[in-house]
């Protein structure tokens, strides 16, 4: 049997959709309050170590009389910098919930009562001579960065237009980028990275969330959100004014509509994590955005930067200049981020995220020889292994840095697109914990040869990514989520297959004729009962008559007719064919 779908009506095409500056300004004021805030506290907390590891020991020498040892300092100092994962992980499952009861930007907007909170704690953790005032103001810190992680790139892939959705999604990841190079300048010496100055250079972070509470308010909230969780269309076409720059959107809100209708009506309910797990027909998609989420974490790029200050003082760098080189490798990623922002549009999602882990996996093996050779006294190594530091953190930005954080808002609709962001949110948080905690004893045991984990998960999300994500740019989630359902009915065989879904085969509210080459009427294939065709859309299609013939159609079933006594597939005789084609 073979179906094809031709309703001749006009599609969007990827013509610009007009220059906006409300959604220029929108992307500056979400993020720099947003991921900005992830980058800036993950490397702000560097240059004070062996500050607070001070203050920590002599905190304890007060309390109690006596010191701790090097052991015992180290221990604390793992449980403040876990406290930032372990709110991120918290901030992750307060995403979704967030996301949906309060919008996208409201959720931004209050998700800084988080980090406030965590600055006035950090400013006044030595005053009061509290190690625990600060591991507080870091968990703190951490669940604003784990709710903007997921809530910021939402709302970006819901506000842009098609054609410019990946690039401004991956803004998220530019700006992460720039909040590290941002972090380490302000820890340099000369600045907020001395004994006297580190509670301010921990408290710092209230400065980027102040410019957010003052800017973004004036921006709209995410169209698709209005229209479909709000069900508010004047709301929603407002927004979509405001954000395509008095372009046309028609054609636009025609395709929101048509997902309204597929979700289910006016205001479909959100689901939940194990919504998705209970349907299987979304399980391609989860096992895509849980791998890529966990390889993001997994692959080492953040302890890289554990051997950046070893490396480059066996490269000859005095101690007091590393810090000024070590901000190279902020600048690194962050001109990665910018380089990959101009390219996303032109290359597509799978390219730069397979082949950024397959990169990163071939300077993994070079910096583990270099580390090796290293060891042999070889000339040449440490600045070898210099190279190799800055190209994975480049192979890193280009590709999975920004990538990751796209996919859940390109490959789940609406009413999935917030439990889908839960679930990969989580991931990558339980995933950085872990590595953050593992990672000293890889060292210990692997040595010169701790790479080669890293190296082995950068080979397998290369492989996974490269063979089940198919390329979304530029194109409409049903045209992904068809292309998903596709490459897993190959993956089961022709002989699972089945007949094609009918989601594939035509558009909801077209009327529609099914004929056959052979002009003998279509009953002489079936019985001569009255038959009826029945599925779940509440919109069915209509049918031409056909001889004898009255069709009704609704989606999603596969294409079968039920008559009175049994039910039959729809096919014809081996010299003709079947055509789904407009009435």
């Amino acid at each position: 049997m073979n179906v094809r779908a031709d309703d001749g009506t006009e599609t969007e095409t990827d013509r610009p959709a007009g220059n906006s500056r409300t959604l220029t300004l929108t992307v500056c004021s979400a993020a720099i309050g947003g991921t900005f805030q992830y980058g800036y506290n993950l490397s702000i907390i560097n240059a004070p170590t062996n500050h607070i590891q001070r203050f920590i020991n002599d905190t304890y020498w007060e309390r109690w009389g006596t010191g701790l040892d090097t052991s015992q300092v180290t221990l604390l100092w793992t449980v403040i910098v876990s406290a930032f994962s372990l709110g991120g992980l918290t901030g992750a499952l307060l995403a979704g919930p967030m996301a949906v009861r309060c919008g996208r930007k409201n959720s931004l907007l209050l998700n800084n009562s988080f980090l406030f909170l965590g600055a006035v704690l950090a400013l006044t953790s030595r005053a009061a001579r509290s190690v625990e005032m600060i591991v507080l103001a870091r968990l703190l810190v951490g669940v604003n960065a784990g709710v903007s992680m997921n809530v910021q790139p939402m709302y970006f892939g819901e506000s842009a237009p098609k054609h410019l959705r990946g690039a401004v999604a991956f803004s998220s990841a530019v700006f992460t980028a720039f909040g590290i190079f941002v972090g380490q300048v302000v820890g340099l010496t000369e600045l907020l990275g001395t004994e006297p100055l580190w509670p301010y250079l921990l408290a710092s972070n209230a400065l980027p969330g102040l410019l957010q509470l003052l800017t973004l308010p004036w921006f709209p909230e995410s169209p698709r959100y209005l229209l479909m969780d709000r069900g508010n269309k004047e709301a929603c076409a407002r927004a979509l004014g405001r954000f395509r720059g008095g372009a046309d959107f028609s054609l636009e809100m025609e395709e929101m509509l048509q997902e309204q209708a597929d979700a289910g009506g006016a205001t479909a309910k959100s689901q939940t994590p194990w919504d998705l797990f209970s349907n299987r027909s979304l399980h391609p998609q989860l096992r895509t955005v849980m791998a890529a989420s966990s390889a993001m974490m997994l692959c080492g790029n953040d302890s890289i930067y554990f051997y950046a200050s070893y490396i480059f003082l066996a490269a000859g760098i005095p101690m007091e200049k590393v810090q000024y080189v070590s901000i190279g490798t902020g600048a690194c990623e962050f001109t990665a981020a910018v380089v990959c922002n101009l390219l996303i549009e032109r290359v597509g999602r799978r390219m730069l995220l397979s082949g950024g882990y397959a990169l990163m996996a071939v300077w993994a093996l070079v910096f583990t020889l270099a580390l090796t050779l290293q060891g042999y006294s070889v000339p040449g190594m440490p600045y070898l292994s210099m190279v190799c530091v800055f190209c994975y953190i480049l192979s890193f930005g280009m590709g999975p840095a920004g990538v990751t954080g796209i996919l859940p808002a390109e490959i789940f609709d609406q009413t999935a697109r917030p439990a889908a962001y839960m679930v990969a949110g989580s991931l990558m948080w339980i995933n950085l914990l872990i590595v953050g905690m593992a990672f000293p004893f890889i060292v210990s045991y692997l040595d010169a040869l701790c790479f080669i984990p890293f190296c082995c998960v950068c080979v397998a999300a290369s492989l996974f990514v490269g063979l089940t994500l198919p390329e979304t740019k530029g194109r409409t989630l049903a045209e992904i989520t068809a292309e998903f359902d596709r490459r897993n009915l190959l993956k089961k065989g022709p002989e699972m297959q089945g007949p094609e879904p009918m989601k594939e085969q035509y558009q909801l509210g077209k009327a529609l004729s099914l004929t056959t080459v052979d002009p003998e009427p279509l009953s002489h294939l079936l019985d001569p009962e009255p038959l009826s065709l029945t599925a779940l859309d509440p919109e069915p299609l209509s049918f031409t008559a056909l001889g004898s013939v009255s069709l009704s159609l609704t989606a999603p079933d596969p294409l079968s007719l039920t008559t009175q006594d049994q039910t039959r597939s729809l096919s014809p005789p081996p010299d003709q064919s079947l055509s789904l084609s407009p009435a």
